[in-house]
């Protein structure tokens, strides 16, 4: 049983299955739409996702054959066009990528048949639009620098050919839709992510502790070195950091004694914390964030840097706080500010229930139906 208009059959495409994160809750849901659609991707690791994923049609490329193939996943790079190239899905009438790298690339034309395209994009491929800022962050050597700007040329030029092929963009946000444009030249209509704002909801709002809280993995673009930063400044204020990456050994060495780092946490003490916090710090520029609604459907106000995603989903001095520039002592301000404010939960529940998973499955039935 469905819950679309589209009758035909249906492909679901995603750029590599070895985390979990926002991108792979919006496969989970569009799965549960299209229960019989096989999923296409690069890469799948099986122990780094979801149990109920195993028994879903996943069809991998030629990429997963590779020996250790998801310890080398960063540095196969120059492969994942060629990979998403050999797939070819004209076979089926719909195709919905879900895009932050190089999926949108499967062929959809061929022998006379044509899928239609929708691309559900989260955004066009960050290290080849934004390659500079990027690179600051992930502190590449000046070698590595050197061969990734020789391939930048060739990338860029096959994802814009790559686009061509798309019918129809769906943005995540008004960011990602300004990238859309700028970049492919091609208009997308809005449908923000879906978000379990009712896995976050309390029964009743419950006093908030004397802690703030970070919920991220731990790389550099998350920017998470710039909480860690301001909570040095801030030693009478607790913070807790849920979460992994390879950026943890050093946020840790940085880090004061007010500053708590747990690793990653089941799904219910993640609930726990964001209800029991005195508000949620969400300091890097993301393409949505998923994290911020989840704080929000919890009664957690918000302090976020005022870019990307989040001027979508937090209301200024409503749901939370904004700082302009990413600096520690913006945020230390920021965070000083959170705290004169009489934050009402009605309006963090109401915010948070404008991306809720519900809505999403409601705006794509429409989109899909309107195609």
């Amino acid at each position: 049983m469905t819950d679309h208009p589209f009758a035909g059959r249906a492909a679901l495409v995603h750029d590599w299955l070895n985390q979990t994160g926002g991108a792979e809750y919006v496969l989970e849901v569009l799965h549960s739409m299209f229960p019989s659609a096989p999923i296409y991707t690069s890469l799948y690791v099986p122990p780094r996702m979801p149990n109920a994923m195993r028994g879903w049609d996943i069809r991998t490329s030629w990429l997963n054959r590779i020996p250790q193939c998801d310890r080398l996943a960063r540095y196969l790079l120059p492969l994942y066009p060629s990979a998403f190239r050999s797939m070819n899905l004209a076979s089926h009438d719909l195709v919905i990528s879900i895009k932050s790298a190089f999926c949108l690339g499967v062929r959809t034309a061929a022998d006379g048949n044509r899928a239609r395209h929708v691309c559900y994009c989260l955004t066009p491929t960050r290290f080849l639009w934004a390659f500079d800022q990027y690179m600051v962050r992930e502190q590449v050597s000046g070698p590595a620098r050197l061969a990734m700007q020789l391939l930048l040329e060739h990338l860029r030029r096959w994802e814009l050919d790559a686009a061509r092929g798309v019918d129809d963009f769906i943005a995540i946000s008004t960011a990602v839709q300004k990238r859309i444009r700028d970049i492919y030249g091609r208009s997308s209509t809005i449908i923000h992510p879906p978000v379990d704002t009712e896995a976050f909801r309390p029964e009743s709002p419950a006093p908030r502790e004397d802690f703030y809280l970070v919920v991220s993995r731990l790389i550099p673009y998350k920017r998470i070195d710039l909480a860690v930063s301001a909570f040095n400044r801030m030693p009478d204020r607790n913070l807790v950091i849920v979460g992994d990456g390879r950026d943890a050994a050093a946020l840790k060495a940085m880090a004061g004694s007010n500053i708590r780092f747990t690793d990653y946490l089941p799904r219910r003490e993640v609930v726990d914390l964001m209800q029991r916090c005195r508000g949620f710090i969400f300091p890097g520029e993301e393409d949505f964030g998923i994290t911020p609604v989840e704080a929000m459907s919890a009664g957690s106000p918000v302090v976020a840097l005022r870019a990307g995603g989040a001027l979508d989903t937090v209301a200024d001095q409503q749901t939370g706080i904004f700082f302009d520039h990413s600096e520690p002592e913006a945020l230390r301000e920021a965070i000083e500010t959170i705290e004169t404010i009489n934050w009402d939960p009605e309006v963090l529940y109401r915010q948070a229930d404008r991306f809720s998973t519900e809505l999403f499955r409601d705006q794509l039935r429409h989109f899909l139906s309107a195609a």
